[in-house]
């Protein structure tokens, strides 16, 4: 086995595709050591600089405190605290949906949602650029899974007029993870709506960071339960957690409560999460200088890349790629920037198709000015 193993990592070495994992010390935030070196680092999720805040770490002890470290059990057996439940209502409240429920990860959400949504004879209908958790759930639901041409709503309606049978869902991303665009969701609801089909948005990238107090990209283009049925978030990005929900009807959250297999058959979240998260929450949702700060470092970046030539991918929010190309190139400038002290993730293949590796640059409220111009400096001599 091991002979077998290691002529395939080998391989993968040799294509410029091999993941390694970088040892990082303290806290979240945009300096920190990571591998025995202080970095400033672009490639971190937490856009409103939650994760370190000294009001969800003190919420995050308390619930220590009251609760211990674990849950110990599933939801279903006696897992779910009060602190998941008042989450879990908080949750509901933000989001303007009657019921919420909370999973472990963003890709449990998912597999939870689809595998219990949809079955053999049903259809499910994918942007082709949606997270690989979306994508592993269709797989996993069995229902014949198709997938429309990224951020078009007439291939959608073309796809979905193929199958007109059994239960149809459309899943999208609402800010893609890799490119930072959105998807056209009002043109996406549209099509659903008129096909009959049910619409399910993935916002882990866009709650915090768009819409009313941090609402997400559904409330941005100002939609609601009757256009968006389905909707997930994510708690370790924007707000700084851990953990995912999915928020809708009443019956919906039921269906999952009873035939989501990745939220019956696992360990709840611990509470202590869940405190700490309604304290985030509370933040993401109250201090608009956060988002404020962060739309203005964003724009920055982008008008100090166009001065040097460099061709940010086309987004507003928090995640900048810088395409590349060659996955062999996409590595040597990201390690380039590790020799100027700025730690930035190059994404190759089969994150994104082959040829269109890039660096990833992320931004977050907890950045300055000046470490947004240390970044330009820096790719100005690697890059131009």
């Amino acid at each position: 086995m091991d002979a077998a193993l290691s002529a395939a990592l080998a391989e993968r070495r040799a294509q410029a595709l091999y993941r390694a994992r970088r040892v990082a010390d303290g806290p979240a935030a945009p300096r920190r050591r990571v591998d025995g070196r202080e970095v400033l680092g672009f490639c971190s999720n937490d856009y409103l600089g939650l994760a370190a805040d000294p009001a969800v770490v003190t919420a995050f002890q308390r619930g220590a405190d009251r609760y211990g470290v674990g849950a110990g059990a599933a939801h279903l057996v006696d897992g779910h605290s009060r602190a998941h439940h008042a989450l879990e209502e908080a949750l509901a409240a933000f989001t303007g949906r009657p019921r919420a429920l909370l999973f472990s990860t963003g890709y449990m959400a998912n597999l939870g949602v689809i595998t219990a949504l949809l079955g053999r004879r049903d259809a499910l209908f994918e942007d082709r650029l949606d997270h690989a958790s979306l994508i592993d759930a269709g797989r996993l639901s069995e229902a014949r899974l198709r997938r429309y041409r990224h951020a078009d709503p007439a291939s959608l309606a073309a796809q979905l007029a193929l199958h007109p049978e059994g239960r149809r869902l459309v899943a999208s991303d609402g800010v893609f993870s890799m490119d930072g665009d959105l998807a056209p969701l009002p043109e996406l609801a549209a099509v659903a709506q008129r096909e009959g089909a049910w619409l399910m948005v993935d916002d882990a990238h866009g709650l915090g960071v768009l819409g009313r107090g941090g609402r997400g990209s559904v409330d941005h283009f100002g939609l609601g339960p009757a256009e968006v049925p389905v909707l997930m978030g994510t708690l370790g990005k924007a707000l700084g957690t851990a953990g995912a929900f999915v928020a809708g009807s009443e019956a919906l959250i039921e269906t999952l409560i009873q035939q989501a297999r990745s939220y019956v058959y696992t360990t709840a979240l611990p509470p202590a999460v869940a405190e700490a998260t309604r304290t985030a929450l509370q933040l993401a949702e109250s201090e608009d200088w956060r988002r404020q700060r962060l739309h203005a470092l964003i724009a920055r970046l982008r008008s100090g890349a166009a001065q040097l030539g460099l061709a940010l991918m086309d987004s507003q929010t928090p995640i900048q790629p810088l395409l590349v190309g060659e996955a062999a190139r996409a590595v040597a400038l990201s390690e380039a920037l590790l020799v100027h002290g700025i730690l930035v993730t190059a994404i190759r293949p089969p994150t994104v198709a082959e040829g269109s590796a890039r660096l990833r640059i992320t931004l977050s409220a907890a950045h300055s000015e000046a470490d947004v111009d240390r970044l330009l400096d820096a790719l100005e001599a690697v890059a131009v």
